[in-house]
């Protein structure tokens, strides 16, 4: 009996007396798993017609390495942020596909050696290119599927040459003069993300989610607890250490004392695209707004990401402590901030923009208006 129904299920052996012992075995394994909750039915009798029947849904065996993605990103849906799902659902149309008819046992690390060597990519892409590749792979390990993950037994740092392993990506943060002509170019709502975004140096998937009810006027603070990704707002932070408080300083308060006369008696978001009078959609869009105003400003032109470095760096360099900062960005140490902004940590006496001097708690009064 299995959910008040009485279930028959033949086992396809001959019938003998030493089958029949076994049939007895398993099915008091059985009963005492029901007893105990422990029970799979699929797992003892995955091709049974009672599944149906049950309400439990059939194991589809994989073949082929395009069945095991698609099923991967299909049960991964649900735990994944939506945007790294559509990344990942991207990076298989555009490079795992290829191997779609081709069998599990066909995809050997000599197969993954010719194709890696192949793509003309740097090396930190085709690392991210192999992530979906690699935890599909791994679910068919777990499933009995295959022995072992062929991508375990290659080298990738081996494989590529050497200017794919070369880093284009710099810290290259904006001068106080910079800041000011980029303010300068724009106005409004525009005007204070950005200043928002120089004075705090957060993730522009943080300030994009920020509320009112997380901004702390009394102690000059906000909570960083959610993030924005295009257009999905999650209640969850990037790492555990990224939700965090933040302290505001001049330019933030600044910024958040302009914007209250846009939306704070709103949705309770913090900003808005002055465009369409609600949140913005994703960072994107932001983005294409700040190439433009970097144009109008005659600066040259870097991602928008560069605030947050522009923030870490010019708090380094005045000779803040590190932990502080680590702190303050989201980060659980100081590893990450000496390996990217060791250069600025050994500055001494840098000069603070007005806009990163800390808000005094005791002058909230006066700045609230």
């Amino acid at each position: 009996m299995y959910r008040g129904a009485e279930c028959r299920e033949t086992l396809r052996l001959p019938h003998t007396k030493q089958n029949i012992k076994y049939a007895e075995r398993l099915r008091g394994e059985i009963l005492n798993a029901i007893e105990i909750g422990t029970f799979d039915y699929i797992k003892y009798f995955p091709d049974s017609p009672q599944l149906t029947k049950l309400g439990l849904k059939k194991v589809t065996s994989v073949s082929t390495v395009g069945e095991l993605v698609r099923q991967y990103l299909e049960q991964a849906k649900p735990v994944l942020a939506p945007s790294t799902h559509l990344r990942y659902t991207a990076t298989y149309k555009t490079h795992i596909s290829r191997f779609d008819d081709l069998l599990l046992t066909e995809l050997t690390p000599p197969v993954l050696r010719a194709w890696i060597a192949s793509i003309n990519r740097k090396a930190r892409t085709i690392q991210a290119i192999l992530i979906p590749l690699r935890s599909a792979l791994d679910y068919a390990v777990n499933d009995d599927l295959i022995e072992g993950n062929p991508l375990d037994r290659v080298k990738v740092s081996r494989i590529i040459p050497k200017e794919a392993k070369r880093v284009d990506y710099i810290v290259d943060p904006f001068s106080t003069e910079e800041i000011r002509a980029i303010l300068e170019a724009c106005d409004g709502q525009e005007r204070n993300v950005l200043l928002f975004a120089f004075s705090t140096g957060m993730r522009p998937s943080e300030y994009l989610a920020l509320r009112w009810s997380s901004v702390d006027w009394k102690n000059l603070t906000v909570m960083v607890e959610r993030t924005s990704v295009l257009g999905i707002a999650r209640e969850e932070t990037k790492t555990q250490s990224g939700r965090r408080s933040i302290d505001l300083r001049n330019g933030a308060v600044q910024a958040l004392r302009a914007q209250r006369h846009f939306t704070a008696l709103a949705d309770d978001l913090v900003f808005h695209n002055p465009k369409f009078g609600a949140g913005w959609s994703d960072a994107g869009e932001l983005a294409r707004r700040w190439s433009t105003i970097l144009k109008k400003a005659g600066v040259r032109r870097r991602v928008l990401y560069q605030t947050r470095h522009t923030f870490a760096s010019t708090l380094l360099s005045s000779g803040t402590n590190a932990l502080y900062v680590a702190k303050q960005m989201g980060h659980k140490d100081t590893a990450m901030v000496s390996k990217t902004y060791g250069k600025w940590i050994e500055l001494e006496n840098g000069t603070l923009s007005d806009h990163f001097t800390r808000a005094s708690a005791a002058g909230s009064a006066k700045i609230q208006g």
